[in-house]
């Protein structure tokens, strides 16, 4: 089964289609921000696996370089 993820702009519109869904018979689930952060690391990490080992202090320091700039 697919699934689609909307991120309404306002409450009243995210109800509007909770409540258009519901009538078409379709299946509603209403996750949290962080929930959808979550899954947006997830999909990032199995997507870039490359099934290599890094060397955990480069890793590191590329990632502080990163912010420093």
């Amino acid at each position: 089964m697919n699934s689609v993820l909307l991120k309404a702009k306002s409450k009243e519109n995210l109800n509007l289609l909770i409540e258009l869904a519901k009538k078409l018979d379709v299946e509603v689930s209403v996750i949290s921000e962080k929930a959808l952060e979550d899954i947006a690391m997830v999909s990032a990490i199995q997507n870039d696996r490359t099934g290599q080992l890094v060397d955990s202090n480069e890793f590191l320091n590329s990632l502080k370089s990163d912010f420093s700039d």
